[in-house]
């Protein structure tokens, strides 16, 4: 390690006694990241829920602390035991147990199998491939499912849930971008204007997708959904799809619980499927991430995130952006600026 010494910069969180978590930003020996095949210098990472949880103690997520969150990481190898990457490739990763059993993107390196890799497109800063994250590229799935689902534009109107979080952002993005008319439904309806910007039809409060009729069937309003959030909101979006119509489901954040009754499969033909970045095949990661790069790159993409970086004046501005982001307050994305070796 001639390039830099033999400690870097990361976000470490320690149980301090039995549910309690404590969060500073350590320097950290090498000798302590996994022995995987490729180090990489991470230039940025983001702040997604799960992070959220990671750092605050959710073992559902991260089992054993202490620990560094960030399951999103943008940088340059800087040694490689694969043939597939040499030093100095531009590289990312967004899934794989990075941030979750593996040390993450909030670390200034990073060390990972190959295969967990993504060459960065062209067209594609580090930056912006970290604007996108783990959310654009499930809202990128999200999409991408649904359209190989067979939802086409001209059958009606798109939900999308959560409109106004990273994933349901994008998501309004990119059905805008392959022509969907889209419903954004949000609690913070005072973000319209963002919404419309990003090509929604429609902005509606999330209370209008929040039945608690007990009515199992609802009027049949949307060809499809993007679902970001669970629980009750998920259930009436599933009673108020179309026959035959689709749901992607990839968030719990309002609830993992689904209050609902077998009667939309079964008297509508409604198709639910679920979303699981963690497990997408090689081949389908990299097609996402090229259409992110291209065909879905939205021309305000550079100012859909707020930049932190991990250390100011000795402690981390993350702090602030995960409480923020637990108490459903996060609008849009942050990106996490690595800084200087040590």
């Amino acid at each position: 390690m001639d390039s830099h010494s033999d400690r870097y910069k990361a976000l470490w969180v320690e149980e301090t006694s039995p549910g309690q978590f404590t969060r500073r930003v350590a320097e950290l020996p090498f000798a302590d990241l996994p022995l995987n095949e490729v180090l990489v210098r991470a230039k940025y990472s983001s702040l997604n829920y799960k992070d959220a949880l990671s750092a605050t103690g959710n073992k559902g997520v991260t089992p054993k602390y202490p620990h560094t969150p960030g399951i999103d990481a943008a940088g340059v190898v800087e040694s490689s035991d694969s043939p597939k990457y040499k030093p100095g490739d531009e590289v990312l990763v967004s899934n794989g147990n990075l941030g979750v059993n593996v040390p993450g993107g909030f670390g200034q390196y990073v060390r990972v199998p190959a295969d967990w890799l993504i060459p960065l497109p062209k067209k594609l800063s580090l930056r912006q491939s970290m604007v996108y994250g783990t959310a654009g590229f499930t809202a990128g799935l999200c999409v991408d499912r649904l359209e190989e689902a067979g939802v086409k534009p001209d059958q009606g109107m798109i939900l999308v849930t959560g409109a106004t979080g990273g994933v349901g952002s994008f998501a309004v993005a990119f059905l805008a971008c392959e022509g969907f008319k889209v419903t954004a439904a949000t609690g913070k309806i005072e973000h319209a204007k963002l919404l419309r910007a990003l090509g929604a039809s429609e902005v509606i409060s999330r209370e209008e997708i929040d039945d608690t009729s007990g009515r199992p069937l609802l009027h049949a309003r949307w060809a499809g959904v993007v679902d970001t959030v669970g629980g009750n909101y998920l259930a009436t979006a599933i009673r108020g799809t179309q026959p035959n119509g689709i749901i992607t489901a990839c968030g719990n954040a309002a609830s993992p619980d689904l209050p609902l009754t077998v009667f939309p499969f079964i008297l509508r033909g409604v198709s639910l499927l679920g979303i699981d970045t963690t497990r997408t095949p090689y081949k389908d990661r990299v097609g996402i991430w090229k259409k992110l790069a291209s065909a879905w790159k939205p021309n305000v993409l550079d100012e859909m995130a707020r930049e932190v970086p991990l250390e100011e004046n000795g402690v981390s501005p993350l702090e602030e952006e995960i409480q923020r982001m637990l108490k459903g307050g996060q609008t849009g994305r942050v990106i996490v600026n690595l800084g200087e070796e040590i």
